[in-house]
């Protein structure tokens, strides 16, 4: 049996992890007591429970409630910095050694921030977490599905602003099942003009037509989730041939009721099947999880050896929105970092 050290020290890839899911709740009260905002605790049990989803998450929808909390504390450059920040911190304890980190510039602009002032300094947190940490990472800016035309559109702007820059992509994310994909065409078509990567969230409150959608036609180079995919056979197999990678994220997964319980999760099928899995944590605080975690979860309900899990990080690298030799010297990095 692989200890859980060696899972913990295993070399990983996080490409699915949402800026505002990663906020500890010590950094949330030193927020608030920064701007003289009450919360309803000042320390970890008490805050934890506004932050974290419990058992009975019913949904997507009631998941996203718990961001609500937060959101109202990070509205100045100087909290997004801190959180990315920290973010890599976080990743570095898990061994990750790549980190992409996404997040909605439009739901940070209350106290005046433009959109690209607010991707401007989580780009400057994550450059500081790389210098101090060692793990190299990039941002994607978020669309929401829930707002008008004009505000993801400057989002596109904005992210133009910094491609090539610490941007890695953009993003689609929010209540999928209310808003379908074919509703974005025109945002995601000035992304693609500007020839800005593009990932999409599908497949995880709705079915695999907004994954077939997010390919065909908003231009998605990965889809984030995806977990429905296998209601489409003949998209199934079109995604496992054109190698368009799955942002799987299994504690998230569950908890949003993507599958209902474990044993219907489909990453061991899609895995032996030739589809580019990579494994990732959505929401750390949000799901009370980490990469450590989300391997131990493999291995321990669906039989992942330690060279699977390896492959999985693999996967992840090739998935990864980086520059090709920026890609190349990072296989190369975390290849010698395998124990296999």
């Amino acid at each position: 049996m692989v200890r859980d050290d060696s899972l913990r020290f295993l070399p990983k890839v996080d490409l699915h992890l949402h800026l505002d899911g990663c906020v500890s709740p010590d950094t949330l009260a030193e927020l608030a007591a920064q701007e003289n905002v009450p919360l309803p605790a000042k320390d970890r049990a008490g805050l934890l429970p506004y932050m974290q989803v419990k058992d009975d998450c019913v949904s997507l929808k009631d998941y996203l409630t718990k961001f609500d909390f937060v959101l109202p504390l990070l509205q100045t450059g100087e909290a997004l910095e801190r959180v990315a920040y920290e973010t890599v911190e976080q990743a570095a304890r898990q061994r990750t050694m790549y980190l992409e980190v996404r997040f909605a510039p439009q739901l940070h602009r209350l106290r005046g921030m433009s959109a690209e002032e607010t991707i401007g300094h989580v780009i400057g947190g994550l450059r500081r977490g790389e210098k101090d940490f060692g793990v190299k990472s990039r941002v994607i800016a978020i669309c929401m599905r829930h707002h008008p035309e004009r505000l993801n559109l400057e989002v596109i702007e904005a992210a133009s602003a910094y491609l090539g820059k610490g941007l890695g992509a953009v993003d689609l994310a929010g209540d999928e099942a209310s808003f379908p994909a074919h509703r974005f065409r025109s945002v995601f078509t000035l992304a693609n003009r500007k020839s800005i990567p593009v990932t999409i969230h599908a497949g995880e409150a709705a079915g695999p037509a907004n994954i077939r959608e997010a390919v065909n036609r908003l231009g998605a180079a990965r889809i984030g989730h995806g977990v429905r995919l296998r209601e489409d056979p003949d998209l199934r197999s079109a995604i496992r041939n054109s190698r368009i990678p799955l942002e799987l994220c299994p504690t998230s997964n569950l908890q949003t009721k993507a599958v209902s319980r474990w044993d219907d999760y489909p990453i061991r099928d899609y895995f032996e099947d030739g589809i580019l899995v990579t494994v990732n944590t959505d929401n750390p605080t949000v799901s009370g999880t980490d990469m450590t975690t989300e391997y131990r979860i493999l291995r321990e309900r669906f039989g992942f050896t330690l060279r699977e899990l390896g492959q999985l990080t693999l996967n992840g690298v090739e998935a990864a929105f980086l520059e090709p030799n920026e890609k190349k010297l990072l296989k190369k990095e975390i290849e010698q970092a395998l124990p296999l």
